[in-house]
């Protein structure tokens, strides 16, 4: 199974460095020194990881034959994907990989029916689950035991405990109330 693993930044000084956005939890495993990852676009790749290092919190990579600014410029916006075993398992029992939570059902406690995973997104602080719900709408669901009290891979869903008003219509009625607000505001305006 191929999996995304990071994205290539900017260029970082003139010997060829590149930052990276990283779209894994473990990139020590799959971004490391000697690492051979395809690419996405195809062309540019395959590309082997010569060194990399952390600065100013982020992950810089030199990749062999790239060796100047150029070089390094050239290869911004590419995707990084990593083969990766689709029955491996990540060492710790309550983590999972990206893969393994996708098109997971999301449902309450009591079996309603929330939406399903449709991406995952990873902030400094958490992970976000971006569920579609079955009108088509989105809802981010914070990533943290508080909330998603269980996973169950065998079931394919995972279980929410949200708190008030994360995924309930509150915010719509917010937003609906704003909107008339603005509309008010707009014939005041027409009057002067």
């Amino acid at each position: 199974m191929q999996l995304v693993v990071a994205r290539i930044g900017r260029a970082h000084g003139i010997k060829g460095e590149v930052t990276v956005e990283v779209r894994t939890d473990e990139p020590e495993l799959r971004l490391g020194p000697g690492a051979v990852l395809t690419t996405d676009p195809a062309s540019v790749g395959p590309l082997t990881i010569e060194t990399g290092r952390v600065h100013s919190g982020r992950l810089l990579l030199r990749f062999e034959g790239v060796r100047d600014r150029t070089a390094a410029e050239a290869l911004r916006n590419t995707l990084l994907i990593a083969d990766v075993d689709p029955e491996a398992l990540p060492e710790e029992p309550d983590e999972y990989y990206d893969h393994q939570l996708m098109d997971l059902d999301v449902v309450l406690a009591d079996g309603t029916e929330v939406g399903r995973i449709t991406e995952i997104t990873h902030l400094p602080s958490q992970d976000l689950f971006i569920v579609e719900r079955p009108d088509g709408t989105e809802v981010m669901i914070p990533f943290v035991e508080q909330i998603v009290t269980e996973i169950d891979l065998e079931a394919q869903r995972a279980v929410i405990d949200p708190p008030p008003g994360l995924i309930d219509d509150r915010a719509e009625i917010a937003s609906a109330r704003d909107d008339e607000d603005a509309e008010d505001t707009g014939t005041t305006e027409d009057a002067h």
